[in-house]
């Protein structure tokens, strides 16, 4: 079996988390055993970390594979995929790491299952260099229902960094085969809404001077639209920890939505952190595409699996979509091609990311 093992090198272009969920993935979809070296080469703490290991025991346990070098610190694992089964299952990081990079990893396999699937995922749900779960429901959700498939996503419990401890319940039925999505116009931004909280020992206050700071700061360059960004202070019962963040959304005349988060911490300013996430939602907004950074890169996997023709209108390209895009294509027989918008100004930095799907059909419906 060692002579077809398809070799990842996990060091290369963005060298993180990403490629082993991307390969992994994959991996167990089309059913192709993977060795990954190098992992997180480049990374100050090199090998898996918890988060990665929890992704990597959901993707084994989902599709009864052949897990070996699985343990905190690897920097090698070899995979061997079975067959992707329903049913429950559960992954816990037991630290703050993001349940929304497990349900990334986890997502595209369940939906090619033989039966519904229920995803328990345990760890951090506002978590930094992650999509904060708020994203995930907000933004995510209702543009990746576009290649025609639905989830359900209930969020028990939030956990915040250092010790995590959130709860989300994720729900969803296999589909046949994925359709292609087509976003390539803007539209004009229709509204701006969105959510400040705190949580535990932090005051209400917080979140109403993090809205207002995002308000302010979105004022300045877009004058003539309600703004409604609403302080929340997370019930007890319902967060564990103390925390606090922003997410603040836009949404067009076309049903894009693009957004900007951040997540407050000991010492940062709460103004500071309404401000931040108002900057990158306005940067998103200023270069003309459909989709915003967060949600370039999450949308690959889905284009390689479809069938027929996606196009999505995207800022720069990140490094995580180029990840994306070179693992996709490595692995699937997907064919991507990323040029420059042409219909735009000039000045704006605008990009076609086009995919020729693979069309990727479930055996067991």
């Amino acid at each position: 079996m060692d002579g077809d093992r398809v070799e990842i090198d996990g060091g290369i272009m963005e060298g993180g988390g990403q490629i082993l969920r991307v390969s992994t993935a994959l991996s167990c979809l089309l059913g192709l055993p993977l060795r990954v070296r190098r992992i997180r080469a480049g990374r100050s703490q090199p090998g898996l970390r918890p988060q990665h290991l929890s992704g990597l025991e959901i993707i084994r346990d989902l599709c009864e594979g052949k897990l070996e070098g699985g343990e905190i610190g690897s920097t090698e694992i070899s995979f061997t995929p079975g067959k992707i089964k329903g049913g429950t299952h559960i992954a816990d990081t037991k630290t703050a790491g993001s349940v929304c990079l497990l349900m990334q990893v986890a997502m595209p396999c369940v939906l090619f299952a033989a039966s519904p699937s229920e995803l328990r995922l345990k760890g951090g749900t506002n978590a930094e260099m992650a999509p904060q779960i708020d994203y995930t429901v907000m933004v995510f959700k209702p543009i990746v229902e576009k290649f025609n498939f639905t989830f359900n996503c209930d969020i028990k419990k939030r956990g915040y960094y250092p010790q995590g401890g959130g709860e989300v319940i994720v729900q969803m039925s296999p589909v046949k085969e994925l359709s292609p999505i087509n976003l390539t116009e803007r539209g004009t931004v229709t509204k701006i809404y969105g959510r400040a909280f705190v949580a535990g020992a932090l005051p209400i206050k917080l979140a109403k001077d993090m809205s207002a700071a995002a308000v302010r700061c979105i004022r300045k360059e877009i004058r003539d639209l309600y703004i409604n960004i609403q302080p929340v202070r997370e019930p007890d019962d319902q967060a564990f920890g103390t925390g606090s963040g922003i997410i603040v959304v836009a949404e067009t005349s076309t049903g894009c939505l693009l957004a900007g988060s951040s997540l407050g911490k000991r010492g940062k300013n709460s103004d500071k952190v309404g401000i931040e996430a108002a900057e990158i939602l306005l940067r998103n907004l200023k270069h003309g595409g459909t989709v915003d950074d967060s949600l370039q890169d999450q949308l690959i996997v889905f284009m390689a699996l479809a069938k027929g023709v996606s196009r999505v209108k995207s800022g720069p390209i990140t490094l995580h979509t180029q990840t994306a895009i070179h693992f996709a294509e490595q692995l699937t027989k997907a064919k991507f091609t990323v040029t420059k918008s042409e219909e735009d100004d000039p000045s704006k930095d605008t990009y076609i990311i086009e995919c020729q799907g693979m069309g990727m059909t479930n055996p067991n419906l």
